[in-house]
């Protein structure tokens, strides 16, 4: 639902309005509403029996305003006529799971079901029901959990959703500890049609999965951006929500404006006023000493000139969480890997900065390079990050992240690169290279040789020299070999190098790296290289 701004949040027991203006109270006289119960559904059968008693203090939201239920569990809110009513998923309860293993914590009401595109929306729902009732299941739900993260799956065609399949979910699918996942935006390539297999792919995780949208899972025959999001609504549910777990708030929101708002062609990054009211509101109900968790598509600071997202829209979200200590963003989008820290030094005025994490993509480089052992697609990041997926572990209000490369040990954190041999005390440009996947330009990143002393190595602003020789490699095949060329290198954020030592005595020297993260962790790597005399 997309409407003008309207702070509407219900206390529990009288359900007063707060924050109204007379022309607002006026306003709200001349509107419909949507109402109705949360539940806690004791035998599970999907409807609320005689017996089962509402659920007090649970936010339901239209998309904009918030409000909480009563003692009986009751709400009401504004309704018109592109309506998608939701429950917040409180601490301590499930919602039912579709057979997707999507929340069905929703309500979509368009009397007239989405206008008439090639990609099909919501089918007329007919009138709105006399009470919009939502089932919630009691869990003992603990504030120490993971989840899992993939960044853009992005399958064009069949063939690339069955490399996904046989890719990152059947090893991902593995993972025990998880509790949930999210896929940040951008599900498939462009073919809405994909929203179902995808549906039918992700659901062999096995576990609860939410999804955020992306511009590769809109409608580009839509004329404004309240239209693009038709498709996805019909086959995913609300693309701008919320939900609770542990000691944990996320927000999912999708972040991209489309038709330009100043261009009128492609998109923009940027939130519209309505989706920063429905923030404002939802966090009227946290409590600020929880972990905010923010998962869009569109990353708020970009690897460019800062253009890709709205200068304003950024200003806005960053004030609506300055009293939260404890923020993350996550995105992905960029089919790269970035770390990105933003307080005083950013100029945002808060004491504990906020933390954008860039996932990389499970997709990797859209699926290109050489095929492996399994006969998918290698798919470097253009940053040379391997594809893969990321866990987000949180205890209460805090958290670590790891990145999982594909097909690799979860300790493959760092990737180096260096000569085999080099001659001996002869002068030499050659450097070592260590590509620290999570690294960022606060971290510390060393090394030694041998047994020697340990040495700060210096953050190089360069191509991965892996992923650049990858590249170059594959324009010197005198043959067509399966696959897809990879993308052309960019400039690694989580690159660092030291001049290769010559002076050693002749022979093989061991070269050992390690890397302190943002979370206290040290990661390390080694391997070897040879000095020889000069023939």
């Amino acid at each position: 639902m997309k409407r003008s701004i309207f702070l509407f949040i219900w206390a529990a027991m009288t359900l007063p309005v707060f924050a109204q203006s007379r022309a607002a109270a006026a306003s709200v006289s001349a509107r419909s509403f949507v109402a109705g119960t949360v539940y806690e559904d004791l035998n599970r059968n999907g409807r609320r029996d005689r017996k089962e008693k509402g659920v007090a203090g649970v936010a339901v939201s239209n998309g904009t305003d918030v409000a909480l239920t009563d003692a009986s569990g009751k709400y009401r809110l504004p309704a018109d006529d592109d309506l998608i009513v939701f429950v917040i998923k409180p601490t301590g309860y499930r919602t039912a799971l579709d057979t997707f293993n999507l929340s069905q914590s929703y309500y979509l009401h368009k009397p007239a079901g989405s206008p008439d595109s090639f990609y099909k929306g919501v089918k007329p729902t007919g009138a709105l029901p006399a009470s919009v009732d939502f089932a919630l299941y009691k869990y003992d739900e603990p504030e120490t959990f993971a989840a899992l993260l993939f960044g853009d799956t992005q399958p064009y065609n069949e063939q690339e959703l069955e490399y996904l399949q046989r890719g990152v979910i059947a090893e991902a699918q593995q993972v025990r500890e998880a509790a949930f996942g999210i896929t940040l935006g951008d599900l498939v390539g462009d073919r809405l049609d994909l929203h179902q297999p995808y549906k039918q792919a992700i659901r062999q995780m096995g576990i609860p999965w939410y999804n955020v949208m992306g511009n590769h899972d809109m409608n580009y025959e839509a004329t404004e951006d309240r239209l693009s999001d038709e498709s996805f609504e019909a086959h995913l549910g609300p693309n701008n929500y919320a939900f609770n777990y542990g000691k944990a708030h996320f927000i999912v929101l999708d972040d991209i404006l489309y038709p330009h708002p100043l261009t009128g062609k492609g998109y923009w990054g940027g939130l519209r006023e309505d989706q920063l009211a429905f923030v404002k509101n939802d966090l009227a109900c946290v409590p600020h000493d929880r972990l905010i968790v923010v998962s869009m598509h569109i990353p708020l600071i970009d690897p460019g000139n800062g253009a890709a997202f709205r200068d304003a829209d950024r200003q806005a979200l960053y004030e609506l969480l300055k009293d939260y200590p404890d923020v993350l963003f996550l995105s992905a989008h960029t089919h790269i890997q970035m770390q990105h820290v933003i307080g005083k030094k950013q100029g945002i005025n808060r004491e504990k900065p906020i933390h954008e994490y860039n996932v990389g993509t499970s997709c990797g480089d859209w699926f290109s390079g050489i095929l492996n052992d399994k006969g998918i697609p290698v798919s470097t990041m253009r940053d040379g990050t391997p594809a893969g997926y990321a866990f987000l572990r949180i205890d209460g209000n805090r958290y670590v992240l790891d990145y999982k490369a594909l097909g690799k040990p979860d300790d493959y954190q760092i990737a180096l690169y260096h000569p085999k041999v080099v001659p001996f005390r002869r002068s030499t440009s050659a450097s070592v290279y260590a590509d620290f996947f999570m690294g960022s330009p606060e971290d510390m990143v060393e090394y030694r040789i041998d047994d020697g002393a340990w040495m700060k190595m210096q953050r190089a602003e360069e191509f991965d020299p892996a992923y650049y020789r990858y590249v170059q490699d594959w324009d010197y095949l005198e043959r067509l070999v399966p696959g897809r060329r990879p993308s052309n290198p960019v400039i690694c954020s989580h690159l660092w190098k030291v001049r290769i030592p010559a002076a050693l005595p002749v022979g093989e020297h061991r070269i050992e790296v390690r890397a302190k993260d943002r979370f206290g962790r040290t990661h390390t790597a080694g391997s070897a290289y040879r000095i020889e005399e000069q023939p």
